[in-house]
């Protein structure tokens, strides 16, 4: 007999249900299931407040050095302070210390508190250098190091105060130092912050297993984070109170739903995660403007936003949102041009840029996507599968658990891949994403995108300290990777929560950083 999660599954992945029709199953499948199940809190008694947040995956890494995946980034905010933060409008302001510009290339950071590191030690102006000079040390293999590679040198002058000098002056300097600062007697013995974290942030650690990741905040309340890899469990368990909130990663259809059940609710907030479809510039048909491009035009994405995410995102044209300090307004990417698209491809074809080799039996340019197991992202992969049919391409699926999925895409072991950024603040990203000197290990240039122009706009954007002129810069940037499809924009997708009503409120930020945890109560008794 097959499970609730296993007939729900089956049923999704028929294209044509209508939204009506999903929902109804989605009800049918859910509802059936809590009869099952015992009422109300399921959490073990342990005297201790607990809130139990249900996650797609456990974090892959809580060593701030290395993570780069949204979810292990909005964990270890909890565990670790950094430098500088972003308010709400994408603008630079202290965290642990202040800043002055001394001149082009000389910043001065004054620690501003010496929070204790959760293994006693107060944090000092040695563990900010020694946070800094290892992530620049090669054989660390920090992937922010790219990122970094301006700095020249960081030094202590005393216990407040840290000098940053750098080769060449950076007007977006200041915002790169998000990253978590680790205690320098630790650094010196080489240890492994991935197994168990000491940051100096609001969460302690406390144990992690297959099963769950537990902190423990300042006033002794527990964040249990629960990896529930399936959508449709996650939510089983949040209705038979076994977790307490989900954020994202749930299909428009289970939000509806949770948004119906008188034991739930649900709030939506405007976000900021970059959906996207990235290319490998060394395949041989990817590298050609005009594949990209029928492939651009062959996605209907406003028809996918209504279908997919019941409205809840927006089109878009470039990795920042329009009303940044440095976005685009009107940059919304490319229009749905179906007859387009297949004329770029018959021109391809008729050029010999395509190959006949490279063409099926049938006529279709065979293409791989490569995507993640979550269903909805599978969902996504089969629209885009029938969409690019109707041009002449298709599309094979290759989906696996997170892990292995994030692995390929950063070794570059893909044709076609789909993923978002989040949390997105400063346009540094730029340099990090897309100069051409910043493939793996040195950045996240995944799909080997090399372009004169971009390098160009890149360097004299990160050089200049007039904020009107770079401002300019990043816009004209922007325009000329929607223009060169570095990869293809897709969408900006709302944040969403959907929690039990024992809750209290919940802050909700549009990068879906986890810092409304550290304050959420949870009225139920343990």
């Amino acid at each position: 007999m097959m499970s609730a999660s296993s007939k729900l599954e089956s049923f999704v992945s028929k294209s044509r249900l209508s939204r009506r029709a999903f929902l109804k199953s989605h009800a049918l499948v859910l509802s059936g299931a809590s009869l099952l199940s015992t009422q109300g809190c399921s959490h073990e008694p342990s005297g201790v407040a607990q809130i139990h947040m249900g996650v797609t995956a456990r974090p892959r890494m809580l060593d701030p050095r290395q993570a780069t995946d949204a979810l292990s980034s909005r964990v270890n905010r909890l565990i670790y302070r950094q430098l500088i933060d972003f308010n709400e409008s994408f603008e630079t302001i202290p965290d642990l210390a202040t800043w002055q510009l001394v001149s082009p290339t000389h910043y001065r950071f004054t620690l501003q508190m010496f929070p204790q590191f959760h293994h006693g030690k107060p944090l000092e102006a040695v563990d900010v250098v020694a946070t800094y000079l290892s992530i620049l040390d090669p054989s660390t293999g920090s992937a922010h190091r790219g990122s970094l590679k301006n700095i020249a040198s960081v030094e202590a002058l005393d216990q407040q105060t840290i000098d940053f000098k750098l080769v060449e002056p950076d007007a977006l300097f200041v915002g790169r130092l998000v990253i978590g600062i680790l205690p320098a007697d630790l650094l010196q013995a080489s240890y492994e912050f991935s197994k168990h974290p000491i940051g100096c942030g609001e969460c302690q650690f406390v144990s992690m297993t297959e099963q769950r990741l537990v902190l423990k905040r300042s006033d002794a309340h527990e964040l249990h984070f629960v990896p529930v890899k399936d959508a449709t469990v996650r939510v089983l368990k949040l209705q038979k109170g076994e977790l307490d909130i989900i954020q994202n990663d749930l299909s428009p259809e289970l939000v509806n739903y949770c948004e119906k059940h008188p034991d739930l609710k649900a709030t939506w907030h405007a976000g900021t995660s970059f959906g996207y479809v990235g290319f490998n510039f060394k395949d041989s048909l990817l590298q050609h403007l005009e594949m990209r491009q029928a492939i651009a035009y062959g996605i209907d994405r406003r028809s996918v936003i209504n279908a997919m995410f019941d409205g809840h995102a927006r089109l878009a044209g470039g990795l920042l949102v329009p009303e940044h300090w440095c976005g685009v307004a009107g940059l919304e990417g490319f229009d749905f041009q179906p007859e387009k698209a297949k004329q770029l491809i018959a021109n391809l074809k008729k050029s010999g840029k395509i190959p006949p080799g490279l063409v099926n039996s049938e006529g279709f340019i065979e293409l791989s996507y490569k995507t993640s197991s979550d269903p909805t992202r599978i969902r996504l992969a089969t629209i885009y599968q029938a969409q690019l049919k109707s041009i002449g391409i298709l599309l094979k699926i290759q989906s696996y658990d997170w892990g292995t999925f994030y692995s390929d895409i950063k070794q570059g072991r893909f044709q076609l891949y789909s993923l978002a950024w989040v949390g997105v603040k400063s346009p540094d990203i730029f340099q990090y994403v897309f100069d051409s000197q910043a493939v793996p290990p040195k950045g996240a240039n995944r799909g080997f995108y090399q372009d004169a122009l971009a390098d160009q706009l890149i360097s004299e954007a990160t050089q200049t300290q007039d904020l009107a002129k770079q401002q300019a810069l990043y816009r004209q940037l922007q325009t000329h990777l929607q223009d060169t499809l570095a990869v293809l924009p897709l969408w900006y997708e709302d944040q969403f929560m959907v929690a039990r009503n024992t809750l209290g409120d919940v802050k909700m930020f549009a990068d879906g950083r986890f810092d409304g945890l550290l304050s959420l109560k949870n009225n139920m008794g343990q």
